[in-house]
């Protein structure tokens, strides 16, 4: 395991671009104030979405990059599924109240309510929905991304930043107009990216998924 300057559980970290980052965004022009309305707008037509990501964590201090992947499933209100399959495997369900983070391979799950372990306001709004893209951030659309051409990219400049947000940036594929990839940095200067494939939006999702019952021999962590 990879020595990291975030908490344990990085994917809490990184559930705010879940929100935001399989959203279809129609760059029809290059103001910036009119994509942000655009995504905010249809960030409120989102009932559900599912995918596979491809995650790196890479550590400022060291340059060592950790590798994951896995399937996240989200549904309206607040309900995330997060499950990494490699290098090990880690489950965290989020309700909207209470998240669970359960690792099999060490019989231990998790607890939290939502406020309690997220520190951070400006995430807390995007699980909540109550985010305002053009109050909470400056957004600069960069064009077209040197190394792939079918990609714009965009720029999230937090206007307050927050020691495990100080910067964001986003990848559109113009021929999906779908968000493919997020890579967040915090104060440290770690950076979280997350690449997307096989993106499906407003798909049926079972209501067992989003509910955990630990299983027996289980040690339960209460924060």
């Amino acid at each position: 395991m990879v020595e990291y300057n975030m908490p344990k559980n990085i994917q809490l970290i990184s559930i705010f671009c879940l929100l935001l980052a399989l959203l279809p965004v129609f760059l029809l022009a290059a103001d910036h104030d009119h994509v942000a309305d655009i995504i905010q707008d249809q960030y409120a037509k989102i009932n559900s979405f599912q995918a596979e990501f491809n995650q790196e964590l890479t550590n400022a201090s060291s340059g060592v990059t950790e590798q994951r992947k896995g399937t996240i499933w989200y549904q309206q209100p607040q309900k995330i599924r997060w499950q990494t399959t490699h290098p090990e495997e880690e489950l965290l369900i989020s309700t909207g109240d209470v998240v669970w983070d359960y690792f099999p391979e060490e019989k231990t799950a998790y607890r939290y309510t939502l406020k309690g372990r997220f520190d951070s306001k400006t995430m807390l709004k995007f699980i909540s929905g109550e985010v305002n893209l053009k109050e909470d951030f400056q957004i600069q659309v960069q064009g077209k991304d040197a190394q792939c051409s079918d990609w714009t990219k965009i720029s999230l400049t937090p206007m307050n930043p927050e020691p495990s947000l100080v910067m964001a940036h986003i990848w559109l594929d113009k021929e999906t107009n779908l968000i493919r990839r997020v890579l967040l940095v915090d104060f440290f200067g770690n950076k979280n990216k997350l690449t997307f494939e096989d993106i499906e939006l407003n798909v049926v999702i079972d209501d067992s998924r989003f509910s955990f019952d630990p299983p027996d021999g289980v040690e339960i962590m209460k924060g």
